[in-house]
Formats: structure tokens, C-alpha cells, sequence
């Protein structure tokens, strides 16, 4: 499953009003990290596709977004359940943290 961009046009189409769980991926591109993670999300959209949406959000183009969701260093994962953060990761982490994570959030 792809991975969606999201910015302040979309994100409440796209987030906040989804009908399934929603991981967003909050980076930018200087980021080393988020450079790490991006593939490590890519991959497992491909395994969680059907549970859960991927999108990504880079900070520097939506720094009131960012703002407004607490981020305050990336890459910051969180996950969106009807509308609200339900659980939230901070730096990189290998694919089978995030799977913990996204796990312990989703069920």
C-alpha cells in the first residue's frame, strides 16, 4: 500500500476524519533518521495495508501542523484512531519496534 503525503490541505480528509487507523510519519528530508525510517515504513505498509494507512508529513513544509500535534523532534511517529493520537514513537526505530508499536496500538 502506498504512502500518502499529507500537509494542511489534506490532513484533516485524510487523518482526522479516516475510517481505519492512520500511522503519520512526521520527517524532513535533512533528517538522517527519518531517512532511516522511511523505508522501514514503506516496507511495512506493505504488511499492514489492510489495517491501517500510512502517510508521511514533512515538518518544514507544514510547520503549523507539526506545531499543533506536539512535534517537536522527528522523525515522530503517531497513530490516529478516530481523530485522536492513540500511541506515539520518537526516532528511528528497526522494523520489528515498529511493529511492536503499531501492534500495541491497533491490536
Amino acid at each position: 500500500m502506498a504512502v500518502t503525503a499529507v500537509d494542511n490541505d489534506n490532513f484533516k480528509t485524510e487523518v482526522l476524519e479516516s475510517d481505519m487507523p492512520v500511522l503519520v510519519d512526521f520527517w524532513a528530508p535533512w533528517c538522517g533518521p527519518c531517512k532511516m525510517l522511511g523505508p522501514v515504513i514503506d516496507q511495512i505498509s506493505e504488511q499492514y495495508g489492510d489495517k491501517l494507512k500510512f502517510c508521511k508529513c514533512n515538518v518544514d513544509d507544514n510547520t503549523d501542523l507539526a506545531a499543533s500535534y506536539g512535534v517537536s523532534s522527528i522523525p515522530a511517529v503517531k497513530i490516529f484512531k478516530d481523530g485522536q493520537i492513540v500511541s506515539e514513537s520518537l526516532g528511528f526505530k528497526p522494523l520489528p519496534a515498529i511493529k511492536q508499536f503499531i501492534d500495541g496500538a491497533i491490536g
